[in-house]
């Protein structure tokens, strides 16, 4: 990959890269570190990679990186904390907007089913180039999607409820 194929790999799926990192960590600057490392990983990588196949292979990375800063924050804070935090910043709050609805049923899910779900609903990918990112077969990418749905079907119910 020559160094303007670079930049127009980067013009073109800079936005979606973070779009997909920032819907599981909502955290802007984790975000924006995770999107720059994998960047800087296509660079490293730039001569072993298919043109034809970087999309794929930068949301695999991006998701692979993604886990490493969630693994390093998970660290510091405690499992308890953590829970509380989730608990008092995203669900007592009450709002009858529905995107923010949808975005607290999405932080219920585990970050396999969250991934899943944005790449499926939200990028329009298929679930082989989900497959292809997560390390998934396609049975295995149906059967989480499906149940990832059911899961965010249950919770925006509940938290309609609890409104």
């Amino acid at each position: 990959m020559e160094r303007k194929q670079f930049n127009n790999v980067v013009e073109n799926y800079n936005q979606h890269i973070f779009r997909f990192v920032y819907k599981s960590l909502k955290d802007i600057d984790m975000s924006k570190d995770v999107v720059q490392d994998t960047f800087m990983k296509l660079w490293l990588h730039k001569d072993n990679i298919n043109v034809e196949k970087v999309r794929s292979w930068l949301f695999t990375t991006a998701y692979h990186e993604m886990l490493k800063n969630i693994q390093k924050k998970t660290r510091f804070i405690s499992f308890d904390l953590e829970i509380h935090d989730i608990k008092s910043s995203q669900f007592i709050q009450e709002s009858n907007d529905s995107k923010e609805l949808i975005d607290k049923s999405l932080a219920m899910l585990n970050n396999e089913q969250k991934s899943i779900v944005i790449l499926r609903d939200i990028e329009g990918y298929d679930y082989k180039q989900i497959g292809d990112i997560l390390d998934l077969n396609e049975a295995q990418v149906k059967v989480y999607l499906f149940r990832a749905r059911q899961k965010l079907r249950d919770s925006i119910t509940e938290l309609e409820q609890t409104k």
